[in-house]
């Protein structure tokens, strides 16, 4: 079931990069056929979305490999770290097309209506707008950061190409230059928040943040209503590691209970908070009786 879930994470990633360089074909035609300053920072953009494919193919590669000697823990945060390589390329885009829009601004120049290149940038966004949903949809259910994070930047894309598509058209018809530099500003400004955000939701994961409160509550439940035989458990601690969700507590049982009881109960509860949370890892530390903090979650 993992091996059939990895490949499927892997395939998807890999349309991914065929996608971006499509679109970015394509994009690249209708900047160098118009000759538009926003056309082309909206080209750009493809650049960093083929950019974060190939990261993002990398990344769930790696993540489908098994735990080794050198990482017990696995792979899973091999996307956090491609997450933050997507946002240092989104930021560089950025700056670049700031770049050329100051100069546009400044130095305004006509560009060419053309309507080939324009309805090519159409057929584009509508090719993005199909394959953002799909990696949306795929990293939510794989549990895949950096699938997710892929499409989340690739529908930010899409609207911004809407945008500039709309104000393209404007410029075209009330012949004011500069609007066509305004645009691409505009776009550097909402691609750039786009990787601030990528950036920032990475490090919380590269920082063992713990999961969020209704999963935690939902592991608080399984284990009071699993673990029947035990007094208690305590300190319970969670975190997140790319689609993989680690937990660990201390079960307190009666001091005369026997080893194979006691593991009997560990292997309920595990099989309980695994069929609940995707891919957890659970690790479970056994106290006697007089352990008890009577501040956990006391068993019913």
């Amino acid at each position: 079931m993992k091996a059939s879930s990895d490949n499927l994470t892997v395939r998807v990633a890999l349309g991914s990069l065929v996608v971006g360089l499509l679109v970015l074909a394509l994009k690249g035609y209708a900047a160098y056929a118009t000759g538009s300053i926003a056309l082309f920072s909206d080209a750009l953009e493809s650049v960093v979305n083929v950019v974060t494919a190939v990261v993002a193919l990398v990344a769930v590669r790696l993540v489908a490999r098994p735990a080794d000697a050198n990482l017990p823990y696995g792979y899973h945060k091999a996307e956090y770290f491609s997450a933050v390589v997507i946002g240092i390329f989104i930021g560089i885009a950025a700056l670049v097309i700031l770049q050329r829009a100051w100069v546009g601004f400044n130095d305004p120049r006509p560009f060419e209506a053309d309507p080939v290149g324009l309805t090519v940038s159409i057929v584009a966004t509508l090719i993005n707008v199909g394959w953002a949903l799909v990696l949306i949809r795929t990293g939510k259910r794989q549990g895949s950061l950096s699938l997710e994070a892929d499409g989340r930047h690739l529908m930010t894309d899409v609207l911004s190409t809407v945008a500039v598509l709309a104000g393209v058209l404007l410029a075209i018809v009330t012949g004011y230059q500069r609007l066509d530099a305004i645009l691409a500003a505009f776009v550097a400004v909402t691609i750039l928040w786009s990787g601030w955000q990528l950036i920032r939701q990475s490090v919380g994961g590269l920082m063992d943040a713990a999961v969020a409160p209704e999963t935690l509550n939902t592991i608080r439940e399984i284990i009071s209503a699993s673990a029947d035989g035990a007094i208690e458990a305590h300190d319970i601690r969670t975190r997140q590691a790319g689609r993989a969700t680690f937990v660990d507590f201390h079960l307190v049982v009666p001091g005369a209970m026997s080893v194979e009881a006691a593991h009997a109960i560990c292997d309920s509860i595990e099989a309980r908070l695994r069929e609940a949370v995707p891919h957890a890892q659970v690790s479970i530390h056994v106290e006697p009786e007089y352990k008890a903090k009577h501040s956990g979650i006391v068993v019913v």
